[in-house]
């Protein structure tokens, strides 16, 4: 069984077509990149994922459960976890506070609990601290925890946004663009990041427009363009595609 299956995936917005009759999966343990030119449908197909939009027509199944009515609160529970294109972090808090904060769903602990400082409370908030710290170190920002997000630089921004992703445990992480605005040291580091979340056991939908991370990175592809499939399979096959490269570089007259 796929871990996630799309079938014949449409969403409108009034007159406009986002996406249409979009088929597609994801094995248990893939890097799938989801790929296209701007304004393809690929964010709107995220939201559909992670519950902000609710399709027009069309079905998603994960992990063999239907989520496409489901609430975001609810499809994160069952392991479906995002980023975003422009980073989501609270500036003013320590990156050590995101990732706990990224946590909250896991912790299980009542509001009581918490004003109280019960003992059970002290107990999970401490191993939230160091669960936040191991993420931390994974992502190679041990040496950031204490520092407020907001002067964290833009590539160490960008990978305290997948920690704290991380933080809510999920089985399929959605990764938007995640290489945006890094220069290629950055960019390299990131990578290596992703490929060793992948060993971990997560499976990652990609949206990037580095091709060559893609290809790099990628096992599979799903290339979107005008919010329609025009090819999928492997990175270096599907961008030999001659409606791939027109998609992307347009043709000379």
């Amino acid at each position: 069984m796929n871990l996630l299956d799309v079938n014949n995936l449409t969403k409108r917005f009034g007159g406009l077509v986002a996406v249409h009759s979009l088929d597609f999966f994801v094995n248990d343990g893939e890097i799938v990149g989801l790929i296209g030119p701007n304004g393809a449908g690929k964010t709107t197909v995220f939201n559909m994922i992670a519950g902000m939009f609710r399709p027009t027509n069309g079905e998603i199944m994960f992990n063999g459960k239907y989520i496409h009515r489901l609430k975001t609160s609810s499809i994160a529970k069952l392991g479906i976890v995002r980023t975003f294109q422009l980073t989501n972090l609270f500036g003013d808090m320590t990156a050590r506070q995101n990732v706990i904060i990224g946590s909250h769903q896991q912790l299980g602990l009542s509001v009581w609990s918490s004003l109280l400082n019960t003992r059970h409370a002290r107990n999970v908030e401490s191993k939230a601290n160091q669960e936040a710290d191991d993420i931390l170190n994974f992502m190679g920002l041990a040496a950031q925890a204490d520092m407020l997000a907001k002067n964290l630089t833009h590539g160490l921004q960008r990978r305290l946004e997948v920690a704290v992703a991380l933080a809510a445990r999920p089985t399929l992480l959605l990764l938007d663009e995640p290489l945006q605005g890094m220069n290629h040291e950055e960019v390299k580091g990131m990578l290596d990041c992703i490929a060793e979340i992948r060993r971990q056991g997560k499976t990652i939908l990609l949206v990037e427009h580095n091709m060559k991370a893609v290809t790099s990175i990628c096992e599979r592809v799903v290339v979107l363009n005008f919010g329609e499939k025009i090819d999928e399979g492997l990175p270096q096959t599907v961008m030999q595609n001659p409606a791939v490269v027109e998609a992307y570089l347009g043709v000379e007259e």
